[in-house]
């Protein structure tokens, strides 16, 4: 009976057990209810163990239920892997390679790997987008980039696999003409509530409810790194940038360096990772520009 046990069985027990209930995981699998309780009845039949109590409103994993489910997850991603990786071998080189960046990203890494990928894979155009927080997600998820380098959203979904790249220094900064600018020591968080904060904007739901180092109410939101530099300049407010993006304006007297009590010793670096569908994984075009990143760091 064990043999006979299927992965689309296993994909229904998982999705019943992270969506919580029989009709939720049906309205993700796009099945019945029915269908879905009658798959898990099954299952249960063929493995001699009951995966969930049935006796409350909605149904629990049973202990037995809780250790098997992490298997099935092995194997399911595994089998996942396994297709894809099949489907990689027989696609061979990427016809083009869609990549998003995030914002945060600093541009001589990405310069140096663009220009020396233009070298290895001549005839391998490249799509480039660079975005912020959900921005760098979403095109992802939806297929319409086959590679997301992201680092300003820390959630990764479950369907994404996600490698380290490096890390961005980041520094606290606003004009010196600014009130910030003029204090001395750590600067306390009732102080910065007092100024407005300019922040990245998330174009996408992605990131709904969730606020990232951002310390006061009056906020003002930009989509454009680019924008929320040229703000910082003229004194329009305090923020977080990455280092490499206003060493310049440090150096020549531009900006200065806020000390933040709450960042002390300094304002945290931001992780970069690459991340791509696990049933979509990078090609050969894609993967040797992976490692190239990786190079640079």
């Amino acid at each position: 009976m064990l043999d006979a046990v299927s992965l689309d069985q296993l994909r229904t027990f998982i999705a019943a057990a992270d969506e919580g209930s029989f009709s939720a995981a049906g309205r993700k699998l796009r099945r019945a209810q029915s269908v879905v309780s009658h798959t898990l009845a099954n299952l249960e039949g063929q493995l001699g163990v009951r995966l969930f109590d049935r006796t409350g409103r909605y149904p629990r994993l049973t202990e037995a239920g809780a250790a098997l489910l992490i298997q099935a997850r092995t194997v399911v991603s595994g089998m996942d892997g396994f297709k894809s990786k099949a489907r990689a071998m027989a696609e061979g080189l990427e016809p083009e390679l869609s990549v998003v960046v995030d914002v945060m990203y600093p541009m001589s890494s990405l310069t140096d790997a663009v220009g020396a990928f233009r070298k290895a894979f001549p005839h391998t155009p490249l799509r480039l987008y660079v975005e912020a927080l959900g921005a760098v997600m979403q095109p992802v998820i939806e297929q319409t980039c086959r590679i997301g380098i992201s680092g300003s959203m820390p959630v990764i979904p479950d369907l994404m696999e996600a490698e380290k790249l490096l890390d961005v220094p980041m520094v606290t900064v606003a004009a010196p003409s600014h009130p910030l600018a003029s204090r001395d020591g750590l600067i306390q968080p009732r102080e910065l509530k007092e100024h407005v904060q300019l922040v990245l904007t998330d174009r996408t739901a992605l990131t709904d409810g969730t606020t990232f180092g951002v310390f006061s109410p009056q906020t003002w939101r930009l989509a454009d790194l680019g924008a929320k530099h040229a703000f910082l300049r003229a004194g329009f407010g305090w923020g977080h940038m990455p280092l490499a993006m206003v060493q310049a304006d440090l150096d020549a007297g531009a900006l200065v360096r806020l000390r933040l009590a709450a960042f002390e010793v300094r304002t945290p670096p931001i992780a970069m990772f690459a991340v791509y569908r696990k049933d979509t994984p990078p090609g050969p075009a894609g993967r040797w520009f992976l490692e190239r990143l990786m190079e640079s760091r």
